[in-house]
């Protein structure tokens, strides 16, 4: 591979060195699309790795996650064939389960990030119609709230001047 070469840490293509390039830790990169830039972007330590420890890419991982997304009102069921053959067609998209009033969605991180899969959810939305574009992006912020939820450390509470 000469300089003016790279290889694309998300897909492995050889891309010419300024193509879609980015920096991460004064180190620079280039990707054959835009896709593998935002990816790269949104977890750069899943392709490249940290100081003295391997990526999940370099060592031939998936990076599974799990969504599942509650809905109000319920899904037709050619509305939930719909979304669950469009989202099944992305790359990295695992597993689709949609049925009347949840979505469950595996996909894998280094293939496909939260972003592109809300923005697919979005498209979804808009052809089904009948307000299902917010419909589908309530269920997506509801998820990451009731995620930020369960991280949440609880800690008993101290009541001062009490003599109990």
């Amino acid at each position: 591979m000469s300089n003016d070469h790279r290889i694309d840490p998300v897909c492995g293509m050889e891309v010419a060195a300024h193509q879609n390039e980015s920096v991460y830790l004064g180190i620079h990169y280039a990707f054959c699309s835009q896709q593998c830039l935002d990816s790269f972007i949104a977890h750069p330590h899943l392709y490249v790795g940290m100081p003295g420890h391997k990526a999940p890419k370099q060592e031939g991982k998936e990076v599974l996650k799990r969504r599942s997304l509650r809905l109000a009102p319920a899904l037709s069921t050619d509305q939930a064939l719909l979304l669950s053959d469009a989202l099944a067609a992305m790359m990295g998209v695992k597993k689709v389960l949609a049925e009347a009033y949840r979505i469950e969605l595996t996909y894998d991180l280094l293939q496909v990030t939260a972003e592109q899969i809300e923005a697919k959810i979005a498209e979804i939305g808009i052809s089904l119609g009948e307000g299902w574009p917010e419909r589908l992006r309530l269920a997506f912020v509801h998820y990451q709230e009731e995620c930020e939820v369960g991280n949440l450390e609880v800690q008993e509470r101290h009541v001062h001047g009490s003599g109990h």
